[in-house]
Order: C-alpha cells, then sequence, then structure tokens
C-alpha cells in the first residue's frame, strides 16, 4: 500500500473481531515501526505485547479500577484550554454517537472501551525509562505513528490508548515491569469489523489555517 494513502484513509478502529493476530504478524508490525526516528538514535521506547486472556484480564483489571476511581478520558491539560479544542472533541462525539447502540452514553463507550482496548485481541503497551524526561514522549508518538500507518498497510486496525496512564501502577504490576519504567500509551491491535457501525466513523481534520503559521 502507497504511504500517502496509508496516511490519507488510515482511521482509529474501535471494534474487531473475534481474530488473533498472529506471533508472526506482530513481529513483522513491530520491526517496521521500530523504524521510527528518535533523538541522536536512542530509541528509547519500551514494549509489552499482551494478547489473548492475558489482554482480557487485564482488560477486566483496568475496567475495575476505572470504576472504582471514577477515572473518565479527558484533554490531559494542566490549566483551562481554548475552546476549539473542546469543539474538535465534540466533533468526535457527533460522529461517533449515531454509530453506538441506541441509549449507549458515549462517555461510558469510550472510557470502558478504551480500558477494554476495544474488543481487540491484542493490546501493544508503550513506554519509556524514567530516567528520561518527558521530552522523550515525543519519540514514542513518532513510533505509535509508524505503527498505527504500518498496521493499515498490513490490513490491520489500530486504536492509540491515552487513558490506560491513569492506570500506570496497576499495569506495570501486572506486567511485572522494572522499577522506574514509565507507561506512556497503549494501542489496540485486530482485524477491524467491517460490520460494526462504528468503524464507520470518520471524524473531520482541522484546516490547515487554524495549525500553521507561515513566515516566508
Amino acid at each position: 500500500m502507497d504511504i500517502l494513502e496509508a496516511i490519507r484513509h488510515r482511521r482509529s478502529t474501535r471494534a474487531f473481531i473475534d481474530r488473533p493476530v498472529e506471533r508472526g504478524t506482530l513481529e513483522t508490525l513491530l520491526s517496521l515501526a521500530c523504524q521510527a526516528p528518535s533523538a541522536i538514535n536512542m530509541q528509547p521506547w519500551e514494549i509489552a505485547v499482551v494478547s489473548g486472556e492475558e489482554r482480557q484480564r487485564l482488560s477486566r483489571l483496568l475496567v475495575k479500577r476505572m470504576r472504582e476511581r471514577n477515572i473518565s478520558c479527558g484533554p490531559g491539560a494542566s490549566k483551562p484550554i481554548p475552546e476549539v479544542f473542546f469543539e474538535r472533541q465534540r466533533e468526535l462525539q457527533r460522529c461517533i454517537l449515531p454509530n453506538l447502540p441506541e441509549g449507549t452514553p458515549f462517555n461510558d463507550f469510550i472510557n470502558e472501551g478504551s480500558c477494554n482496548f476495544y474488543g481487540a485481541p491484542t493490546a501493544i503497551i508503550l513506554g519509556v525509562d524514567g530516567a528520561f524526561s518527558s521530552a522523550r514522549f515525543a519519540d514514542i508518538g513518532i513510533v505509535v505513528g509508524y505503527l498505527v500507518l504500518a498496521a493499515h498497510g498490513m490490513g490491520l486496525g489500530t486504536c492509540p490508548i491515552g487513558l490506560i496512564t491513569a492506570f500506570e501502577e496497576d499495569i506495570k504490576e501486572y506486567l511485572n515491569l522494572p522499577e522506574g519504567k514509565r507507561v506512556v500509551v497503549g494501542v489496540a491491535v485486530g482485524y477491524r469489523d467491517e460490520a460494526s457501525a462504528v468503524n464507520r466513523s470518520v471524524s473531520s481534520r482541522a484546516p490547515l489555517s487554524e495549525l500553521v503559521r507561515w513566515r516566508d
């Protein structure tokens, strides 16, 4: 698949069929993702792959913790953010909500779906060593970009999930990660359920006029 076509057409998947992703396929996917550039080639990403029953157990733990702590997806801002960002969030809600089963609250779908990796057979957890500053999160973002595009080219669906960072200590304990590691983001990986209406939701992108400043 042409890389430009993948960039134009790849969208997040929030419903997956019950089909495991083979180990060899995941190895190919991660090999491609790890071709991503990083600052002075440090390649700081550390990756855990959780599949099958182990993924389901992890999700049950995350859903339980989410309900206990009343945690919800949010913008992750440390101070008030401009209204334009909330409008983009509301646009996503307007896009997805009509494609959910009648009576399904949007926030419940997003929160429980995130903790459940939207039913994907595999969850990929990406982190860094705690010795690094948050500047290295940029490298994680780049490798995630490579991962989701490579997955699209391989016929796989993905959905990056940031809510899991609210359960960092629980995830580290469950995965037996060493002390001093940071959990940065998760990615749901599997085969898209093409029959699911929610996967037909296509959110818009802001025009360049809102995003770019030019100096000539």
